[in-house]
């Protein structure tokens, strides 16, 4: 599965996306009824990690439909941005911003490369540049990233990013206690999977992704690089699907290993500042 990076790798993921977009939207996954209804789909350790948004600014990359972003415009950001790539996507934020009553003073939404986010957002710093996860791994090249998110951090600002931990993508599907990748491999995983993680069965065309494998080291040695100081590194014994088989969902929503069984990080997260101006 592993491949050079193909030519045309951003039109084959836009695609992609594009298409699952409406899948997203109609489905059960994304509970849009109750998002809407004031539902909160931030998880714990985020709100907990972030800390009071009260007044400040904040910029998503690779938002998606923007729940996360409209989220913290609830949690009283003064003004959110969020960018993604899949214009279907950025339409259906907006739309949701206006549902909840969210002019684009409090809450706008940019069509845009994540590569192009400096050139593309309405502003030129952001007191919290955000990234969700299930974000980075379409991405090549995690240096550049990590130069465009640290160039949208104001100072005295930060960086805060949540994403599955890179181990799981090494591990066998069914129990996850079996290495059968390389973890440090560069090349680009390719796939043709039909569906979405929001409905397995639904049927779709444009089936062929790419993407990339980034270990955690890199990703904090790429923010370092930037002109950011690591706040702190978490990693998460849970996961927001069931990754593996043995995976069980607990009341709280996440996914975890049973009990009688050693566990591994599933998920990450990270915190970096930039300096406040003298």
């Amino acid at each position: 599965m592993y491949s050079p990076t193909p030519a045309d790798w951003r039109e084959a993921n836009r695609s992609r996306w594009d298409e699952r977009v409406p899948i997203h939207v109609a489905g059960d996954y994304y509970e849009l009824d109750a998002f809407c209804a004031g539902k909160d789909v931030l998880r714990d350790f985020e709100v907990a990690e972030v800390g009071d948004v009260t007044g400040r600014t904040l910029l998503h990359l690779q938002c998606h439909i923007g729940l996360d972003t409209l989220s913290w415009a609830r949690r009283g950001a003064a003004h959110v941005v969020g960018l993604d790539f899949s214009e279907p996507a950025v339409e259906t934020a907006r739309g949701l911003a206006q549902d909840l009553g969210f002019g684009p003073d409090r809450a706008a939404f940019v069509a845009a490369d994540v590569y192009d986010a400096a050139e593309a957002v309405p502003d030129s710093s952001y007191d919290i540049v955000y990234t969700g996860v299930g974000a980075l791994n379409w991405l090549p090249d995690i240096t550049r990233w990590a130069e465009t998110a640290a160039a949208l951090v104001a100072p005295g600002g930060f960086l805060y990013l949540a994403e599955f931990h890179p181990l799981t993508d090494v591990l066998d599907n069914e129990t996850g206690s079996r290495v059968v990748h390389d973890y440090f491999a560069r090349d680009a995983w390719i796939d043709q999977t039909p569906g979405s993680y929001a409905d397995f069965d639904a049927p779709t065309v444009h089936n062929r992704s790419v993407e990339w494998q980034h270990p955690v080291g890199d990703v904090v040695s790429a923010l370092i690089a930037a002109g950011l100081r690591l706040d702190l590194l978490h990693e998460h014994d849970v996961s927001l699907f069931q990754r593996f088989g043995q995976l069980t969902r607990h009341d709280d929503g996440y996914y975890r290993f049973p009990a009688d069984r050693p566990r591994i990080p599933l998920m990450y997260s990270l915190r970096a500042s930039k300096a406040a101006q003298a």
